[in-house]
Formats: C-alpha cells, structure tokens, sequence
C-alpha cells in the first residue's frame, strides 16, 4: 500500500457502476443455487468498495482543504450522483430480501445483513432521488458556511477551531471575548443558518411523506436502521438522564464556580475547569502522535499493529490550518483496509480525546475488515461510538505521557465532561424530534423551542444576556442537527455503556479489554441491544443502568481533592 497522499483517485464512470452492478443484481435474481447468489453478492461488494473508496479519497481531501477547487469539484460529484448510488442499492436489498435462498444466506452472513436490507428499502424511494442530491448540496453549504470563519482575535485571523483555546484561557475576560466571537460569527450569519436547516426540514419533511410516512422521525429512524430501539424507548431515556444526571452534573458545576472562585458560572467559564489552567499536552503534534506509538504499542499487541499502520501510511490529518473543515472524524477507505482521521488540533486536551476517541473508531473498523461483506465493516452509529468513547478510558493508564503532572486533572476533567456532556447530548435529541414533528415551525419558533428544552435538561445555564443564545440559537454550530439528523442521541448511548467498561476497568483492565476486543472484532454483523449484550455490558435503556452508573462516577469525583489542582 501507498502512503494517503500517493492513493491514486479517479472518479468513477456513473453508468459503467450501474451497468456492472445491474447485471449481479440479475445474477442473485436468476441463480438457481445459493453459491450463485453468493458470489453476486461478493461481486457487488466489490462494486461498492470500489466507488465507496474513490469518494472517500474525495470527501478527505475536500475536507483537508476547501479551498481546492478539484476536490470541492469532486465532492460535488458525489453529492449529485449518490443518490444514484443509492438507488441501484435499493435494488439489490430489495433482490437480497427476495432471495429464496434466505436460509442458507443468513448461515453464511448472519441475520443482520437482513435486517439491514428491510432497513434500508424502507428509507428509500426512487421517488426522492432529486431530494437527495438537493440535501446533500444543502449539507454541504453547511459545512462551507463554518469553515468560512475568518474571526479577528489577539491579532489573528483565526477558525472555529482556533478559537477554543482561548474560550479555556484563565482570565476571564479573554474567555468571554472568544465566547462572544464564536457566537458572533453565528449570529451575523444567523440568516444563511436559519435559511439552510428550513431548507433541510421542509425538504426531509417531504421526502418522508412522499414515501406515505408521517413525518421525518419515522424516516429518520429508518435510516439510523434502529432496528431494537424507538423513540418512546428514547424518551423514556432522556428522562432517566433528567432524574438521574442533571442533578449530578449540578452538583459538578457547583463545585467548578467554586475551583475558580466564582459565585456563578456564566456560560463563558464552563470551558475552564480549574484556576490553575485546564490540562494541556506537553508537546506539539509529533511529540504526540510518538506518544500515541508508545501508548498503542504496550496497550496490546493488536493496537501496537493497528497504529504502526496508521502512522506508517500517513492516514492522520490532525493540524489546524487556514481553509480546513472544522470538526473531526474518522473514516474507512475500503479498497486498502485503511482508516483514516481527520481531526483540528488547538493545543487543548482534545487533542489527545482525539488520539483515543477518533482511533477508537479507526481500531474498530481496521479490527472488523475481516468481514465478508461491506456492511460489517462498521456497525450503527450508537454502537460505533462505544468502541471510540471506551478507548478514551482504555488508554488512561498512558495519559501521563501526555500530561506529565496534570494527569490526575486531566482525568478528573475527562471523566467529568463526559457527565456533563449527556444533558446537552439528550436536548439536541428532543430538539431535532420536536423539529421533525413540526416541520411548519418558523426559525423563531426553533429558537425558542431549542432554549426550552435547554432549560429542562440544563437549568443552571447562564448566557449573561446574550442576545443571540438567549433567543436559542446555541445548537447552530451542531453540524450534526444539519447533516446527519438524528445521529446525536447516540453519543450518549455509547457514554453510558463507556461508563460501564470503566467501572468494569476498576476490578479487572484486562477482563474489561479482552470484552472490547470481541466488541470491535463484531464490527456490524449485530444490532446495537446484541452488541451490547455480546460486549456483557447492560443495555442504557434498562431501568437503573443510569443511576448505577451515576453513582459510581459519584464516588470516584468525591475521593478527589479537585482544591488541589
């Protein structure tokens, strides 16, 4: 294999995939044995390998720099063609659910392959192409709006990324400055926000009815393929979040404003968690990712393998720099079995939550290539984010590497942020549900929305009377609410269950390892309540999980002197 930069991109023939592609499909139609069906479905595999790897190499470079008008023509491309692409899959699931050798197929490939299948014939309709090449284009124009930031600060021109480090700062006043430019980009582009996500929701509302659903909700649930899971299941998780860690994360605020002295945290000082500075890595990108050799090297032999393979391919983008997306995310460029991670690096402790967060993600798809077919590789959304949120607590034994003598800080922050985050994780859930089922809202109506359901799950929130996040506009830098509806409350799924392999760490690391392992190796060959199940954790939605979990992280903050730091 090439290192990143030397993979060879050429942007495939449209017509010439379907071409290809259509005649398996008629293949597994007409096989008269289920070794016939078998190999189709390896053929057509192969087919989406191929173009999936072509737009993944697009999509990376596009986001590496926008600036690049080839790639931003590339990206294009496959904005306008994907739902092309989705519509001749549509066709072999349907072929594939059809299939009269079913039996012998789920003994070769599992019962989810299936699943997947009805899953995905039901979010999609030859109806909504055009919809879909709009959204993407929509989505898009997102992501160009943000990365458009040019903020004037400390005599700077600087990103949405560049700017973190100084909402952490330890004079207050630079903290609520950075705050207040963040969100003044927003606001003075707050029309061009508000005209994209009313564009995005009439039309997914469309699309939905189109296929004579109710509303998007439905629809978007059919895409998360929330097979084991619906949204009275999600509710009733959003208020044991409410009963159970709302007072908790209460309780960690208070003791936050009194670390820096303060009556009353206003929402600029939520960033800095002690006086003496939050924990920062003690060296720049390369002396981190030596680090990160080190770590993955004596964590276990297959991260020592799985890293020395990600470095030695360059298949890491992690420094900020002027026209780069915003954000972080890891990606699989299927033809080569390669992760990729893409991530802005600001000097913060985020750095290193992406080292473990973002190569849990990259571990478990380079652990489940294995599989025979492309579906495995990755499973749903609220099942991937365990295996990069569990990292994050796997790797703690390394941090001081990184963090020399701030490392007890830097677990302190880490596992209280991950509390502190649910709150936020469950409202932009009701949030995009509340949306969803009242598509006719005004952008006003939104706004006010957002700042109810915050109050409820965040209620010691103070803006200090900012104009534009007392109106509720806070959720509109969420690239998730516009570009992957619905794809959030998973994040606090997977919090719950990272939690849980924390707890189990305390009484035996490697007991706890050897259960992930399994998990990343299952990659999406199950759905999320049976991957939980095989990982022997228990399910978020099961009564009292939460407020075990809450307990347990209670006890380890009280035996700290957080005074100390």
């Amino acid at each position: 294999m090439k290192k990143f930069t030397e993979l060879p991109y050429q942007r495939p023939d449209i017509e010439s995939f379907k071409r290809l592609f259509r005649e398996q499909i008629d293949v597994l139609k007409n096989a008269d044995t289920v070794d016939q069906q078998k190999e189709a479905i390896q053929a057509i595999n192969k087919i989406n390998a191929d173009i999936d790897t072509q737009s993944n190499l697009a999509y990376i470079r596009n986001s590496i720099d926008t600036t690049d008008a080839f790639y931003e023509g590339e990206r294009t491309f496959f904005d306008e063609n994907s739902p092309e692409i989705h519509d001749i899959n549509f066709e072999y699931y349907q072929a594939l659910a059809a299939s009269k050798f079913k039996k012998e197929l789920v003994e070769e490939f599992g019962e989810q392959l299936f699943t997947i299948a009805e899953y995905r014939v039901n979010a999609f309709s030859k109806e909504i192409i055009e919809d879909l090449k709009e959204e993407n284009k929509l989505s898009s124009s997102f992501s160009k709006l943000v990365a458009s930031a040019n903020i004037q600060f400390d005599g700077k021109e600087l990103n949405l990324s560049q700017l973190t480090p100084y909402t952490q700062s330890k004079d207050r006043a630079v903290r609520k400055a950075a705050a207040e430019a963040r969100y003044n980009f927003v606001a003075e582009n707050q029309e061009s926000f508000d005209s994209i996500y009313d564009k995005l929701v009439k039309l997914r509302h469309g699309m939905a009815t189109k296929m004579g659903l109710k509303n998007f909700v439905e629809l978007g649930y059919l895409r998360m393929q929330r097979s084991d899971y619906n949204p009275e299941m999600v509710a009733n998780y959003r208020e044991q979040v409410r009963k159970h860690i709302v007072p908790l994360t209460s309780k960690i605020r208070q003791k936050q404003a009194k670390r820096l002295g303060l009556e009353k945290l206003k929402h600029y000082d939520l960033g800095l968690f002690f006086n003496s500075g939050n924990p920062k890595p003690k060296g720049d990108s390369a002396w981190i990712i030596n680090n990160g050799v080190k770590m993955y090297q004596e964590l276990s032999e297959e991260t020592g393998e799985f890293f020395d393979f990600m470095t030695q391919y360059e298949l890491m983008d992690l420094e900020t720099k002027k026209g780069k997306n915003t954000g972080g995310y890891c990606t699989f460029i299927a033809n080569y079995g390669a992760p990729f991670i893409f991530s802005n690096f600001n000097g913060t402790s985020g750095d290193i939550d992406v080292l473990t967060h973002e190569a849990g993600h990259a571990f478990q798809v380079y652990s489940s290539k294995h599989h025979k077919i492309n579906e495995y590789f990755w499973p749903t959304y609220e099942s991937a984010e365990i295996h990069s949120m569990s990292m994050e607590f796997f790797t703690w034994p390394w941090m001081g590497l990184f963090f020399k003598e701030d490392t007890e800080k830097y677990k302190y922050e880490h596992l209280s942020s991950g509390l502190l985050f649910l709150p936020y994780g469950v409202a932009i859930d009701e949030f995009q549900h509340a949306v969803y089922e009242n598509p006719s809202m005004t952008p006003k109506e939104r706004r006010a929305t957002w700042r109810a359901i915050e109050k409820k799950y965040m209620p010691d929130l103070d803006y200090d009377g900012h104009e534009y996040l007392e109106s509720g506009g806070r959720w509109q830098l969420q690239s998730h609410v516009y570009q992957s509806p619905f794809y959030y409350i998973d994040y606090t799924l997977a919090q719950i269950c990272a939690y849980q392999y924390w707890i189990k760490m305390q009484d035996n690391y490697q007991d706890a390892w050897k259960d992930y392992l399994e998990l990343c190796k299952a990659g999406g060959s199950l759905s999320f309540l049976k991957l939980v199940d095989l990982a022997g954790l228990q399910s978020p939605f099961q009564a009292g999980t939460l407020e075990n979990v809450a307990k347990n992280i209670e006890a380890w903050l009280e035996k700290v002197d957080d005074s100390a730091f």
